[in-house]
C-alpha cells in the first residue's frame, strides 16, 4: 500500500458537491492498495500511520504521533499513486489493485486504524471526490508498505 500523508489542520473530501468525511487537526491519508497487497499490509500501514511522529512538542520538534495528541485522520482511496509514468505519455496504472480487492483492503485498512484509537473519516471509494485541505507546515510524507517495513 502507499500513502500520501498531509498533516493538515483541517480537510474535507466532498462527493457530488456534499461532504462525506471532514476532520480538524491531523493528518489527510491519500492511499491507494496494490495488486500484490495483502490485510496485513494495511495492518502495518495503519500501525505506521497512527504513530508517525509528524507534531509538534512544547519545542516545536516533531515528537508527537496521531494517537499521542488524539487527532484525526481522512483517509481518500486514490488508485492513481500507483501511475508508472516511466513510459510514453499516459500513466500505467498495472500496478494498482483491482477495484473489487482494493476496496476490501482500504477498507480493512481504515479499520485497523480505528481500531488503533484514531478517530477515522473517509472519501467515498470509487467516486469522484474534491478534496479541500490547510496543509499545516507544510508536512507531506509518502509512505509505501513495500519500501519502509
Amino acid at each position: 500500500m502507499r500513502a500520501v500523508v498531509q498533516r493538515v489542520t483541517m480537510a474535507e473530501v466532498r462527493v457530488d458537491g456534499g461532504p462525506v468525511g471532514r476532520i480538524g487537526p491531523g493528518l489527510l491519508l491519500l492511499v491507494a492498495v496494490g495488486r500484490n497487497d495483502t490485510p496485513a499490509s494495511g495492518d502495518a500501514l495503519a500501525e505506521k500511520v497512527a504513530n508517525l511522529r509528524v507534531f509538534d512538542d512544547d519545542q516545536g520538534r516533531m515528537n508527537h504521533s496521531l494517537l499521542d495528541t488524539r487527532r484525526e485522520a481522512l483517509c481518500v482511496s486514490q488508485f492513481t499513486l500507483y501511475g508508472d509514468c516511466r513510459k510514453g505519455r499516459r500513466p500505467s496504472y498495472d500496478q494498482a489493485a483491482p477495484p473489487e480487492a482494493a476496496q476490501v483492503l482500504f477498507e480493512g485498512f481504515t479499520q485497523s486504524l480505528r481500531g488503533l484509537g484514531v478517530r477515522t473519516e473517509t472519501g467515498r471509494f470509487r467516486a469522484r471526490m474534491e478534496v479541500e485541505l490547510v496543509n499545516d507546515g507544510p508536512v507531506t510524507l509518502l509512505v509505501d508498505t513495500d519500501r519502509t517495513f
